[in-house]
C-alpha cells in the first residue's frame, strides 16, 4: 500500500513485493501457508516518527519491521507475519549513492524486513553473518545482485 511519497505505481510494487517475499519463503524451506504481510510505501517524514518511537531514533531509515509476533529464526511463522515500511526518498538515495537499479534495492529491502519478521537480526556479527547470506542467496535466485558488495 502506497501511504505516502512519490512511489511508482502500486501494481508494480505488487509484483516486486510477491516475488520477493515468495522467493525468500522458497529459500528458507518454509511449509505453504496462507500468510499475512502488510507492507507500507511511505515516505522519509512518516517513517522518521515511526523511527523515533519506535527505536529512539530521530531519523529517516530505509525499512523498518515491525513483527506481529516473534518467531524463531527458521522456524514455521504463523498466518499473521507483520509490517515492513519503506521509506521512499532514503531508498532512492541510497540506490543512486551505491549505483543500483532501485528496484534491485527495493527487493533487497523487502527481504531484508521480511527476514525481520521472521526472527533474523543482525545485532551481532554472526546474526548479521546469518541473515545477509540469506539475502544474498534470495537476492541471488531473484538475478540480483550481492547488495554487500563494495562497488569500486
Amino acid at each position: 500500500m502506497v501511504e505516502a511519497g512519490n512511489w511508482p505505481d502500486e501494481t508494480a510494487l505488487e509484483g516486486l513485493v510477491r516475488k520477493s517475499v515468495e522467493a525468500a519463503w522458497a529459500n528458507l524451506g518454509l511449509k505453504s501457508a496462507a500468510s499475512e504481510l502488510s507492507v507500507v510505501f511511505t515516505d522519509d517524514a512518516s517513517i522518521q516518527t515511526l523511527n523515533a518511537e519506535w527505536r529512539g531514533k530521530d531519523k529517516p531509515t530505509n525499512v523498518l519491521s515491525f513483527p506481529a509476533f516473534p518467531v524463531k529464526a527458521g522456524a514455521q511463522p504463523g498466518p499473521m507475519l507483520g509490517d515492513i515500511i519503506i521509506a521512499r526518498e532514503t531508498v532512492e538515495r541510497e540506490a543512486r549513492e551505491e549505483g543500483k537499479p532501485l528496484e534491485n534495492h527495493l527487493a533487497h529491502l523487502v527481504v531484508h524486513g521480511f527476514l525481520h519478521l521472521l526472527g533474523y537480526d543482525h545485532e551481532t556479527d554472526a546474526e548479521a553473518e546469518v541473515m545477509e547470506g540469506r539475502e544474498r542467496e534470495i537476492l541471488h535466485a531473484l538475478a540480483i545482485p550481492d547488495p554487500y558488495a563494495v562497488s569500486e
